[in-house]
C-alpha cells in the first residue's frame, strides 16, 4: 500500500485528515505566503486555507483544493487551528527543499481536533519521519469582504509583466501609486524614491493584459513594505488578477500552477496608505 494511503493508527480518529505524494506541493505554496511565524488553517470539504496576517493591516490567503490532495477528509464541518508556519514549513522540507530527480517527499496529515499537534508522517526513499507541530487556538482574523459586487476595478494581467515592473520600478519608493481607470492612462504603477518618480503604464490592449474591467478613475497608495511579501507569489504564478473596492483596499490573487499542472491560488489583501492626502494624488 502506497505510504500516502496508509490508514492512521488504530483509535485514532482525525478531524482533518489528507495525503500528499508530494510534499512540495504545499510547502511552495505556504512559503508564498511566509512573511509571519504564525499561520492559521481552515480546512473545510472544499479544502485548507492558509491565514498570515500583518499589523491588522495585509493579510495573505493560500489555497489548496481538497482536489490537490490525493486524500482530504474532514470530520466537522469546519476545523481551525493557529500553528507556527516556520516550523511546518521546516519540517515539510526535512529531507531537503530539493529532491532528487524522479525522488518526492511523500506526506501524510493528522490533526484529532481542539489541543491536539498536527501529526506530519513524511517518506522519502524509505526513510519515514513523523513531526509532531503544537497548535493553538485561532486569533479572530481581518473580514476584507471583498466580495465581486463591492470591486470597482478589476484586471487580469500575465505574471511576467508585474515581474518585470517590480524589477524596474524604483523600490527606495516608501509607496506603490496604482491607478487604474476606464480611460488613459489604464492601469499605471507609480513610485517615488531616491531618483524621483517612475511611472509604468499599461494600455488596455496589451498583449499581457488578458482581462479589463475598470469602471471608475482610481488612484491609491500603498506602503512598498507590505506588498514585497507578496513579490514571493508573484515569483510562483502565471497569472495576477488585480482588484480594487471603492474603499481603494487591493486584492492581489495569483494564479499559481504547480509541478503536475494542478492550480492553486494566493491572495493577498492590502489596506491603502491613510498617510496621505488628496492633494498629494
Amino acid at each position: 500500500m502506497p505510504f500516502s494511503a496508509q490508514p492512521p493508527a488504530s483509535g485514532e480518529r482525525c478531524a482533518l485528515s489528507a495525503s500528499l505524494d508530494n510534499a512540495r506541493h504545499l510547502s511552495s505554496l505556504l512559503r508564498a505566503v511566509h512573511f509571519q511565524d504564525y499561520a492559521t488553517c481552515l480546512a473545510t470539504a472544499s479544502g485548507l486555507r492558509v491565514t498570515v496576517e500583518d499589523a491588522k493591516c495585509i493579510q495573505a490567503n493560500a489555497f489548496i483544493q481538497a482536489e490537490i490532495f490525493q486524500e482530504f477528509s474532514v470530520q466537522e464541518e469546519s476545523v481551525m487551528f493557529r500553528i507556527s508556519l516556520s516550523v511546518l514549513l521546516d519540517c515539510l522540507t526535512i529531507f531537503g527543499s530539493s529532491s532528487l530527480p524522479g525522488a518526492s517527499t511523500a506526506l501524510r496529515m493528522c490533526y484529532r481536533g481542539y489541543g491536539y499537534p498536527l501529526m506530519l508522517f513524511l517518506e522519502e526513499g524509505g526513510v519515514v519521519t513523523v513531526c509532531k507541530i503544537n497548535t493553538q487556538e485561532p486569533e479572530e482574523l481581518l473580514d476584507f469582504d471583498f466580495c465581486s459586487t463591492k470591486v470597482v476595478n478589476k484586471i487580469i494581467l500575465q505574471s511576467e509583466g508585474l515581474r518585470e515592473a517590480f524589477a524596474e520600478l524604483d523600490m527606495t519608493s516608501e509607496v506603490l501609486q496604482i491607478t487604474m481607470s476606464p480611460d488613459k492612462p489604464y492601469f499605471r504603477l507609480s513610485t517615488f524614491g531616491n531618483a524621483g518618480s517612475a511611472h509604468l503604464d499599461y494600455p488596455r490592449d496589451s498583449d499581457l493584459m488578458e482581462a479589463f474591467h475598470c469602471n471608475q478613475t482610481q488612484t491609491n497608495r500603498y506602503k512598498i513594505s507590505l506588498l514585497k511579501p507578496s513579490t514571493k507569489a508573484l515569483a510562483l504564478s502565471c497569472k495576477v488578477s488585480i482588484r480594487t473596492d471603492a474603499q481603494g483596499f487591493l486584492s492581489l490573487q495569483y494564479m499559481i500552477r504547480n509541478e503536475d499542472g494542478q492550480i492553486c491560488f494566493v491572495e493577498y489583501y492590502c489596506c491603502p496608505d491613510e498617510d496621505i492626502t488628496e492633494a498629494e494624488l
